[in-house]
């Protein structure tokens, strides 16, 4: 994806497999929007990047991060309520105004409100009523919180968790639908790994003080919860331990991320009845019904080791622990509609500790995310009828056909490839399709019920509502127009079983695309966004799936060697980076958001040039203080300036497929000639190496 935040707030997403969200990813209480400005940048004699925040008196061959966003940091500091402040959040805040003013005018009552208009203004009002929220206590969960008590035996538990994915309560494992990776035209069964209530596994097996801490605050978190529950302190640090101890079981039956990354290792096509004996404790016939799942023989069982293990683990374990187990992670889930104690020590943890966030995010932020979240569709309906512009998404699409086009030439041209795998590559490309804005066809919500006050009855059913959604998908044909993303949302991604592109109306405005600014920096902006997505179908996951999206081997053996061997440059490179204190980037992890950056910057690159060679553009001559060839490699440093909190940083280097911001500057223009040539770079400057990477 393009953003950790897409390419930046990464989302490690299981179902289906997505790549290179251009975004950050966001764990446990991280806000998506951020508290500062949005700048119109009209400050630069050169519309679509901000001389403001440069720092000119860099050297740009030493540290073109640094030269391109030296003074972002000062024109922006981090808020309070945000664990980082970057291009993508200010465009987030930006965007979640607009949102706001659509909410709040929904929000109030009358019968002029649309069916859609309805829902998300009551859902987002009954969000805000925190008075009611307090005073009603836990008496909205006590439904939940008895069936917890009512469980006797191990026998009844099975049916318990079929709940539990009902309303996304992460328990032991996570149960869901997904693209078949070796029929991409149906959809499929899946169970995966899941329930743990910090990061990742490495979370609870790392030995270093930083790690050991986090644990201990992880425990107080739980205990705190359970007495906030209403458990006497000395029993709640006792089953707080307890429960941590299960997890801690489960984390290291659990693969870690970069395993993952290899979908080979999350597919394994089993019968039911394999399951069931591999997995006895859960009854799994029993348990798929009870979720309302389609009826299946054969599922996808992403880790069997893990199930395999859990079967132990739940027989090792007694019911007490269960219990509590069960009990933190529905208060954790459902925190924010609870009374204010339990709201604010969810954030202490999964913020203020683990993100290094000093202070939560004011309601209305939160409320409107939550919103998007629950109804994207129907609030992003009314988002694009007022705020997206027609021409925007023409435009983009102009852009990615003549980006489409750069990568046509770039495989056409490659010497390290043979001509058997670039018949198929390009075949591969030509297949790709491209989807930008919004839907062709908008969500029915018309099944789901939203009240004005009843702000956990609300998460709830809509909680219910999109599970049985993707459900229902199992045994069903693809639908190749579903979005995964509302159309607000700020990023991009790539869908290697689908085999297309998606950029939501969200990021198509300014900082990435702005229609006054000269096409070079555009191209810098959202074209390397464009490239970086389509390079995804080619980096270390997407060349593993065909044009058609399944997972199938489509290179010659010497073409693979060549191509392996170029991506153990891309590790290497970026095995070296030095992110926080003495944590390095690890290359692996993020080796798939790395070839996207490197390749997609030269298709854009590519694509600019011939824009210039038609329009009679002299790359060379200087517009301003920048020649064009120059401003297109502020416009792409750009997208990556950030200020943010070391906490965040470190959980990101051990979480997120996406290399820290300045490293998707730095790491990738060292690997471009055309970078050194524009700012004259001698050869052995860091930012002009002898040695460079090149995949794509």
């Amino acid at each position: 994806m393009v953003a950790r935040k897409l390419l930046r707030h990464a989302m490690a997403v299981a179902f289906p497999l997505m790549a290179g969200a251009f975004c950050l990813p966001t764990q446990g209480q991280v806000p998506t929007s951020s508290a500062a400005k949005i700048e119109s940048q009209k400050i630069s004699p050169i519309p679509g990047f901000d001389t403001g925040i440069m720092d000119t008196g860099a050297d740009p061959c030493n540290d073109f991060y640094q030269y391109a966003c030296g003074k972002f940091s000062q024109k922006y500091p981090i808020p309070a309520d945000l664990p980082i402040t970057d291009q993508f959040e200010n465009l987030n805040e930006y965007n979640h105004q607009l949102l706001h003013g659509i909410l709040e005018q929904a929000a109030k009552p009358g019968g002029n409100r649309s069916a859609d208009e309805q829902k998300i203004g009551d859902y987002y009002a009954s969000c805000m009523d925190t008075a009611a929220i307090n005073a009603d206590g836990l008496k909205p969960l006590q439904p939940e919180l008895d069936r917890i008590a009512a469980l006797k035996n191990k026998k009844e538990l099975p049916s318990l968790i079929a709940h539990y994915q009902k309303i996304s309560v992460g328990a032991f494992f996570d149960l869901g639908s997904m693209q078949d990776f070796k029929d991409a035209t149906k959809e499929i069964a899946v169970v995966d790994q899941g329930g743990l209530g910090l990061p990742e596994k490495d979370y609870y097996l790392r030995n270093d003080a930083k790690s050991a801490k986090l644990r201990q605050q992880y425990l107080s978190h739980m205990t705190n919860m359970l007495k906030l529950y209403g458990e006497p302190a000395g029993k709640a640090a006792a089953d707080a331990k307890a429960v941590l101890a299960l997890e801690t079981s489960m984390a290291r039956a659990s693969m870690g991320v970069v395993e993952r990354r290899d979908p080979h290792k999350t597919y394994h096509i089993e019968t039911i009845a394999t399951l069931a004996t591999t997995d006895p404790m859960l009854h799994w016939n029993t348990l798929l019904k009870d979720t309302g799942a389609p009826t299946v023989s054969t599922l996808n069982v992403a880790n069997p080791a893990y199930f395999q293990a859990l079967n132990g683990i739940l027989a090792q374990t007694n019911m007490a622990t269960i219990r509590n187990y069960l009990r933190v992670h529905l208060l954790d889930s459902f925190a924010s509609r609870l009374p204010k104690a339990f709201d604010e020590e969810s954030f202490d943890f999964y913020g203020r500790k683990l993100s290094g966030i000093p202070k939560m995010q004011v309601r209305w932020k939160r409320c409107v995310s939550a919103t998007n979240g629950a109804l994207g569709e129907a609030l992003g309906k009314v988002y694009v009828e007022k705020y997206f512009a027609g021409d925007s998404k023409q435009k983009t699409l102009d852009m990615v056909k003549a980006i489409e086009a750069a990568m046509n030439q770039d495989l056409t041209s490659l010497t390290w490839m043979g001509p058997e795998t670039k018949v198929k590559a390009i075949r591969k490309l030509d297949l790709i399709t491209n989807k930008i804005g919004y839907p062709d066809k908008w969500r029915d919500y018309s099944k789901l019920s939203i009240t004005r006050n009843d702000a956990l009855g609300n998460s709830i059913r809509a909680r219910k509502f999109e599970s049985a959604r993707q459900l229902n998908k199992i045994n069903k044909p693809v639908d190749k127009n579903e979005w995964s993303m509302s159309p607000p949302t700020v990023n991009a991604y790539y869908d290697p079983s689908m085999n297309n592109i998606n950029f939501p109306a969200g990021i198509l405005q300014p900082a990435f695309y702005d229609k006054t600014a000269p096409e070079q920096v555009n191209y810098g902006h959202i074209g390397a966004v464009v490239g970086h997505e389509l390079t995804h179908g080619f980096d270390d996951q997407g060349s593993q799936f065909d044009g058609y999206g399944n997972l199938k081997d489509w290179w010659t053996p010497e073409d693979k060697k060549q191509f392996n061997t170029r991506t153990a440059c891309i590790v290497n490179e970026y095995d070296g980076f030095v992110a926080v204190d003495s944590l390095h980037v690890n290359g692996a992890l993020t080796l798939g958001e790395n070839t996207a950056d490197n390749g997609g910057i030269r298709l854009a690159y590519m694509a600019m040039e011939a824009y210039a060679a038609q329009h009679n553009i002299d790359l060379a001559k200087k517009m301003g203080n920048f020649t064009p060839e120059q401003q297109f490699f502020i416009g792409y440093a750009q997208n990556w300036c950030t200020n943010a909190r070391p906490a965040f940083v470190r959980m990101l280097v051990q979480t997120d497929p996406h290399s820290p911001d300045q490293f998707r500057a730095n790491g990738v223009v060292r690997n471009m000639p055309e970078f050194a040539h524009a700012f004259s770079c001698k050869k052995g400057a860091p930012m002009a190496p002898v040695d460079r990477c090149r995949v794509w």
